[in-house]
């Protein structure tokens, strides 16, 4: 596929004043302003491809906002480059906006006291959206999002689930390449969210959207992105598959052996003794019939299946549970420790 997004080298500096406190600092500060620079996003690159959907993480100030300033175009670059379907967003902001749509949680681009429709039709203008352009994309957004019974409403009188809806609608009208969203699922109950992230993977599949997905909610990270790309003190801690993530530490295989076959963590541990597994037994079912252990390895360095092959030959199964790592769990990880190489898989 084509690439659509292009940074390299991406990096933004502020050039910050510390504050003195009390009067006196005040003065001082007048004199002899303590001047800083701030590096927000540090040498990021990354290419992002036509019909992908990436979801770009981080935790608190790691720099995510400002790299998608950069990225939409409101904030210029202190060096690097960026280029969207060809065009460079800071230098050409008027034809480039046409091309991309923006979606913060926390905002709406409808106007507060107007009928829903009524900001559709000032997008429509705004973008100068045919009117036979505009009547299929309503007819669409009507048969994913369910606009037609509050289309009429005003903005204000929307629940946030309607209100959000209605923004990812807005941010579609005029059919554009690129999709930018900051938190778009914030504070929204089951339904409303799952709403939310149904559109987006129709979006996604049959609507041709590029979409960068930023949030801390990861369970939209799991459900709707394949690759992801983690971001800590500006610069790029991980950007690959968000399966390949899970293939690190963390996978527990948990067996219930008959009782009539009676076998200690020590036991399992020495017909196991050339892969690299950990056994100790299962506490969450200290009151469960039969003997309950579990094995903790990586997916990087063995299998489940390789684990098993030896337990069974040894030993009647009863039951077995397979857990992967959660991703929050992964990602706290990164953040804390850094990002340790993966290595490569030897066969699965």
């Amino acid at each position: 596929m084509a690439e659509l997004i292009t940074a390299q080298s991406l990096t933004k500096d502020y050039r910050l004043t510390r504050r003195r406190e009390g009067v006196l600092g005040g003065l001082a500060d007048l004199v002899k302003p303590r001047k800083h620079t701030l590096r927000a996003v540090d040498e990021v690159s990354f290419c992002i491809d036509q019909g992908e959907m990436v979801g770009y993480i981080g935790a608190n100030g790691a720099g995510k906002s400002t790299t998608i300033k950069m990225l939409t175009g409101i904030l210029t670059p202190t060096s690097g480059e960026v280029r969207v379907g060809g065009l460079v967003p800071y230098r050409q902001r008027q034809s480039y906006t046409r091309h991309i749509g923006v979606v913060f949680g926390q905002r709406t681009q409808l106007w507060w006291d107007l009928a829903v429709v009524e900001s559709f039709r000032l997008l429509q203008r705004i973008y100068e959206v045919s009117e036979d352009r505009y009547k299929r994309q309503m007819r669409v957004f009507d048969e994913l999002l369910g606009l037609e019974e509050f289309l009429h409403q005003p903005v204000r009188k929307l629940s946030l689930g309607q209100r959000m809806r209605c923004d990812l609608a807005a941010a579609l009208l005029h059919e554009p390449k690129v999709l930018f969203l900051d938190e778009p699922t914030i504070g929204l109950d089951v339904v409303a969210k799952e709403n939310v992230r149904d559109f987006l993977r129709e979006a996604r599949d049959n609507l041709g959207v590029t979409v960068i997905l930023t949030t801390h909610d990861l369970g939209d990270i799991e459900q709707l992105c394949r690759r992801i790309i983690i971001i800590d003190h500006g610069k790029v801690l991980y950007d690959g598959l968000l399966e390949d993530l899970r293939r690190g530490p963390g996978h527990r295989l948990r067996l219930c052996l008959d009782l009539a076959e009676p076998a200690s963590a020590s036991d399992l541990a020495r017909l196991t003794g050339d892969l690299p597994v950990i056994w100790d037994h299962d506490p969450a079912a200290a009151d469960t019939p039969g003997h309950r252990h579990c094995a903790m390895f990586s997916r990087a360095e063995t299998t489940a299946a390789a684990i098993l092959s030896v337990v069974v030959a040894n030993h009647r199964l009863r039951d077995m549970v397979l857990t992967e790592p959660a991703i929050e769990d992964v990602v706290r990880r990164i953040y804390r420790e850094g990002m340790a190489p993966v290595p490569e898989l030897t066969g699965e």
